[in-house]
């Protein structure tokens, strides 16, 4: 996936918002961001965070230096060693025109010695949004790898996968009835983009917004479904 192509494929969908949350690096946000720049598509500058426990958080913030600046932390807390591209792929850093301006050799697809109270912490440090990765799954996640999300952390969304519907997970993780939950995509492919959505009612598509949504603060919210009259449906 390359930044226009990126882009092209949610526009195509329609999306209004999109975050760029690649693991454990945000290298290639400013230049989606910048491919964005003629469309009135919103991407949101992110990073999928590994703790230590291997379970993924999803850091999404206000602009690309916090994003950055959460990158740094995390290289400095990735485990050593060099990406295995015949294993895992080549890690390319593009530009907004898709042209390859550097090959990432960090080892991205391990975790990092971060616990997730700490990565929370981080994220939150740096006015960022914390998001529990496709709690869902059988791997990767925070509920899969604790059993459990611990009762004094502070997250602001919990995620699941698109093959599992918004009511489904809330009867399926009632006690976690206290956090909002969003679907996404988690497109590893061009064709996955836009395959899992989440609708929120907000003014406009920024990240102040997307804050009010998750807190369903000033009638601003996540929508669990849609009326047969077509009105938005806040739980």
């Amino acid at each position: 996936m390359t930044p226009g192509k990126i882009i092209q494929k949610a526009s195509e969908k329609k999306l209004a918002i999109i975050a760029i949350t690649d693991h454990n690096s945000a290298e290639n946000t400013p230049a989606v961001i910048a491919a964005a720049r003629e469309t009135e598509l919103y991407v949101i500058p992110g990073i999928e965070v590994t703790t230590s426990e291997e379970a993924h958080i999803l850091g999404l913030f206000r602009g690309i230096e916090d994003a950055l600046s959460m990158q740094e932390l995390v290289y400095q807390n990735l485990q050593p060693g060099e990406n295995d591209e015949s294993s895992f792929g080549i890690q390319v850093v593009a530009n907004e025109f898709d042209e390859v301006e550097a090959i990432n050799k960090r080892l991205l697809i391990g975790a990092t010695t971060l616990p997730v109270e700490a990565v929370v912490a981080e994220i939150h440090n740096r006015q960022g949004l914390a998001v529990a990765a496709h709690i869902d799954r059988d791997s990767f996640s925070l509920v899969n790898q604790l059993g459990f999300i611990p009762e004094g952390l502070e997250l602001d969304a919990l995620e699941i996968t698109r093959r599992m519907g918004l009511h489904q997970a809330r009867a399926r993780f009632k006690e976690y009835a206290r956090f909002p939950f969003i679907i996404a995509s988690d497109a590893h492919m061009i064709e996955e983009i836009g395959e899992g959505q989440t609708r929120i009612h907000v003014a406009c598509p920024d990240m102040a917004e997307l804050r009010l949504a998750l807190a369903g603060q000033k009638g601003r919210g996540v929508l669990s479904e849609w009326s047969p009259t077509g009105k938005p449906v806040v739980p």
